[in-house]
C-alpha cells in the first residue's frame, strides 16, 4: 500500500467516524427541534455556511459557466443528503448509533458495488467479483448481530 492510498484510506476513515458522531448530534437538534427535517434543514444550513467560509477563504470559486456544464443529475446530491439526514436523525432512537452507522454504511456498500460494476456517473468499471460479494453479506451479517 503506498504512503497517498493509507492516507485516502485515513481520510475516508475519519469521514467515517464523523458521520457516526454527526448522526446522534442531528438527532439531539432533532428532539430539540421538535422535527427531523427541520434539523436536517439547519444541519445543511450551517454546513452551508461553514462551507462557504473556507471557499471564500480559500479562493475556491468555480469557472464561469459551470452552472449550465455540470449535468442534470449532479444537482441532486444535496436532495440525497438530505434523505440521509433525516433516515439518520428519525431511526437511530429506534435502533441504536450502531445499528444505524452499519446499516448506513451496507446501503452504501451495495449501491456503490452496483454503481462500480456499471461505471455509473463516470466512475471507471469495476467488476462485481464473489470477493466484493462476501464482504458485503459479512458487513450485512454485522447489521443483524448487532440487534442481537
Amino acid at each position: 500500500m503506498n504512503a497517498s492510498f493509507a492516507l485516502a484510506l485515513a481520510g475516508l476513515i475519519s469521514a467515517g467516524a464523523v458521520l457516526a458522531v454527526q448522526a446522534p448530534i442531528n438527532g439531539a437538534l432533532a428532539r430539540h427541534a421538535g422535527d427531523a427535517t427541520f434539523a436536517a434543514c439547519i444541519n445543511f444550513l450551517v454546513g452551508f455556511l461553514v462551507m462557504g467560509c473556507v471557499v471564500v477563504v480559500r479562493g475556491a470559486w468555480p469557472a464561469t459557466g459551470f452552472l449550465a456544464s455540470a449535468p442534470s443529475w449532479a444537482w441532486v446530491g444535496g436532495a440525497l443528503g438530505g434523505f440521509y439526514i433525516t433516515m439518520m436523525v428519525t431511526m437511530i432512537p429506534i435502533t441504536g448509533a450502531q445499528t444505524a452507522a452499519m446499516a448506513g454504511i451496507l446501503g452504501q456498500l451495495a449501491t456503490a458495488m452496483v454503481l462500480d460494476h456499471y461505471g455509473a456517473f463516470g466512475l471507471p468499471v469495476q467488476p462485481i467479483t464473489w470477493q466484493r460479494i462476501v464482504g458485503l453479506i459479512m458487513v450485512a451479517s454485522g447489521v443483524l448481530m448487532s440487534r442481537s
